[in-house]
């Protein structure tokens, strides 16, 4: 089990965060950040035949005002990561660096995140 809260340092532009444990049922977990409006939902499942999957969600909910209406609105952005895992053939180094590889993909300065919030692929 992952200790609670669990802390974030800073990286700007992102604040330091303290997620709260707030729900934990054994195949997952929900926390939250109550100064900051974020959430990290992380979810655990066997795979039918073999293996399993991770998933993790990380979910900002801020107040914005809707540009047609003029009314403030709650608005709910997210980003998320699945991990699959067969049943053989990948052990947990290799997993590890696979997911490592995708971050290195989406930080490479030839594609970064503001490229792919572009359409860019």
């Amino acid at each position: 089990m992952l200790p609670d809260p669990v802390t974030v340092t800073a990286a700007s532009p992102t604040p330091a965060l303290t997620l709260a444990l707030v729900k934990n049922d054994g195949y997952g977990s929900e926390r939250k950040d109550a100064t900051n409006g974020y959430t990290v939902i992380t979810n655990h499942s066997y795979q039918k035949g073999g293996g399993d999957k991770h998933y993790l969600q990380m979910q900002k909910v801020v107040t914005a005002t809707d540009p047609i209406s003029g009314q403030t609105k709650k608005q709910t952005a997210s980003v998320s990561m699945t991990i699959v895992r067969p049943a053989f053939g990948f052990d947990d180094t290799a997993m590890v660096a696979l997911a490592k590889a995708l971050t290195d993909y989406r930080d490479d300065t030839e594609v970064t995140t503001l490229k792919l919030l572009q359409f860019q692929s």
